[in-house]
């Protein structure tokens, strides 16, 4: 990374942590339950495979870089975590009681900041955690897209299509965090103005491991059917279908017959779906009128 395109004195201070020839004497040892975590820290997904594997060549070779962190307000013996949330929890699962330190100051801004660099830099955040890295130092210290760009060095449009990905529904976010689609399929799928519609492609694209580009054609020919539907569906019937869509997350016609008659169709996916659509429509789980 270009240390140059970081924030105003956070150069300086990621570059203490990254760089091997930290100061002997700037390292301190403190209790490691004296360390709190990262309260601003945007990775949520720590997997079990990773925490093993660096506890085992922390076993085996020691801590080879010290945590990195600040004092917490109003508790002289009490540590915030800046940068080292992996190593921190290796050491708490090796049960270690002390940890070599290196302690800097850093407002919540900089804070922040560090830990989106420190996993971007491992790409260890996935790209819900990022923009929602971003949204908060939007929200929290009134960050412009232009100024979060600088500050992690990316591109500003980076910046603002993952924060585009915050907008996309529930389940399809879901799908994006566990690695089931790419943000490449996410971006495609928010050209979509009708969140059932993205939600069920979503999930068939999952399923059966459709391309980006599959995903592209898909949502055009989403887009073209709709417009279709609305120049030929009672608007009142329409608006009925889009709010029953909305409540049971799915498909949902209404077809109208002669003598105000009709039926309501809802669409499911799987068996997992028709439960969950179960439930929803009737408050029971399948388990109890079956059993």
């Amino acid at each position: 990374m270009n240390r140059d395109r970081l924030g105003k004195g956070l150069g300086a201070l990621l570059g203490d942590y990254l760089e091997p020839e930290v100061q002997q004497s700037e390292i301190r040892t403190v209790p490691l339950k004296a360390i709190v975590p990262n309260p601003m820290q945007p990775r949520r997904v720590f997997t079990e495979s990773e925490l093993t594997d660096l506890a085992a060549s922390i076993r085996e070779n020691g801590l080879l870089q010290p945590l990195v962190v600040r004092p917490v307000a109003d508790a002289s013996d009490r540590f915030e975590l800046v940068a080292g949330e992996r190593r921190f929890r290796a050491l708490s699962a090796l049960e270690w009681t002390d940890a070599p330190v290196v302690i800097r100051e850093a407002d919540d801004e900089t804070l922040l900041v560090l830990a989106l660099v420190e996993n971007l830099q491992r790409e260890a955040l996935n790209p819900l955690e990022e923009a929602e890295g971003y949204e908060a130092l939007s929200e929290r210290f009134d960050m412009k897209q232009a100024d979060i760009a600088k500050a992690v060095g990316k591109d500003r449009s980076t910046v603002a299509n993952l924060l585009r990905l915050l907008k996309l529904p529930p389940s399809i976010r879901k799908l994006l965090e566990d690695g089931s689609l790419t943000q490449g399929h996410a971006r495609a799928l928010l050209s979509l103005d009708d969140p059932v519609r993205a939600a069920e492609l979503a999930r068939k694209a999952a399923k059966e491991g459709w391309s980006v580009r599959e995903v592209e054609r898909r949502v055009a020919g989403s887009a073209g059917k709709k417009a279709k539907k609305a120049k030929t569906k009672d608007p009142i019937v329409a608006a009925l279908e889009d709010a029953l869509a909305s409540h049971f997350q799915t498909r949902v016609l209404i077809k109208e017959r002669r003598g105000q008659k009709g039926s309501i169709e809802v669409e499911y996916h799987d068996a997992e779906d028709f439960e969950r659509i179960f439930e929803a429509m009737t408050g029971r789980s399948v388990g109890e009128v079956v059993e």
